[in-house]
């Protein structure tokens, strides 16, 4: 079965909840306009290097102290200039920050702030639903219904008026049609996934995609009336790709076809990883967990081949692993090697 399953577990904040806000903020302020820096060899703190890519192109926020651009600065100080310069392709890109389930509140007002004072837009991702991955690498979520209510509200309270774009619950409505999540727990779930639309839309400067799966899966006649269910006309648009592999045509083509059937609701992709396409070898069941050979697709944008493609962006985060499959390290954490790869592999 092919779905998105390399998803961020139980996001791990980076800082602690009270120091978030101001941690980002004077990131933030150090960070520049521009859009790409030297290698850092000259001392000093790199993740302040890691500058903002033109507005009129990517209006999303770079992170300027994520995983990625940590992974840079240690990679100077060793004198690996060579493997600083292949991540900071990663470093130098916005990608999604995924709120985790403890301080929900504070980590999305850390991140919309700092993204302010950049003049940027945040790309958040929520990924909470109860009965999350139904069992598997990303399993987890919200106790139950009301806990996750309360964790929508907070983020809502934490991105306030700020300029954000969410992108809401990979794999959630995929796995209402795929049979993956037990027939019990789908009203509920779809009550959930419509007040989060709802919450979410009813900020100011807020966009909403709600998550509709990828081209593997593929079948827009069976999902699209379940992301009726969950709210996607009121959202802004979905969101395809999330965590995978497939090509950016392909996933196009899926989108047109699930626009059509939505009346022509816009969409985004994830090229975060498809610089190769999906991998076609080994267990069918585990092709999309940790795949070697792969490459970072087209770099995050507005700028895109279709005026219902709102933009391309890196969801997942290059570099961060799908499971403990292939070697890898438990979902969501950052494995050095795979991030030299994938980006070697998109040169």
């Amino acid at each position: 079965m092919d779905d998105i399953r390399g998803a961020r577990p139980v996001p791990r904040a980076r800082a602690s909840a009270l120091l978030l806000g101001a941690a980002l903020l004077l990131a933030a302020c150090s960070s520049g306009g521009g859009g790409g820096g030297g290698d850092g060899d000259g001392g000093g703190n790199l993740g302040a290097r890691i500058t903002q890519q033109p507005k009129s192109a990517d209006p999303f926020w770079v992170n300027p102290d994520g995983t990625a651009a940590r992974q840079v600065a240690a990679y100077v100080k060793a004198g690996r200039k060579t493997e600083a310069r292949q991540i900071r392709k990663i470093a130098e890109q916005p990608t999604g920050e995924w709120i985790g389930p403890e301080n929900p509140e504070q980590e999305a007002r850390g991140f919309t702030e700092a993204a302010e004072q950049s003049d940027r837009t945040a790309l958040l991702v929520l990924y909470n639903i109860p009965q999350r991955d139904c069992g598997r690498y990303s399993q987890g979520g919200a106790a139950d219904g009301n806990a996750y209510r309360a964790w929508i509200g907070a983020v809502a309270r934490g991105i306030g008026d700020r300029a954000a774009t969410v992108v809401l619950e990979p794999d959630a409505v995929l796995h209402l049609v795929d049979g993956c999540t037990p027939a019990q727990f789908h009203e509920e779930r779809y009550d959930l996934l419509k007040g989060a639309v709802t919450k979410l839309t009813s900020l100011k400067n807020t966009k909403v995609y709600l998550d509709a799966g990828n081209a593997g899966w593929g079948r827009p006649d069976q999902i699209f009336q379940p992301l009726r269910r969950a709210g996607i006309d009121q959202a802004d648009g979905f969101s395809v790709n999330v965590a995978n592999f497939y090509s950016t045509q392909d996933s196009l083509a899926y989108g047109k076809q699930l626009s059509a059937k939505v009346d022509g609701k816009h969409f985004v992709i994830d090229t975060s990883r498809n610089g190769n396409g999906p991998y076609a070898q080994g267990d069918p069941a585990e092709r999309w967990c940790n795949p070697p050979g792969r490459a970072l697709g087209e770099p995050p944008t507005t700028r895109t081949a279709d005026p219902l493609v709102d933009a391309y962006l890196w969801v997942k985060r290059p570099g961060e692993s799908d499971g403990t499959c292939k070697g890898g390290p438990k979902a969501g954490d950052w494995w050095a090697s795979y991030a030299l790869a994938l980006a070697r592999n998109s040169e």
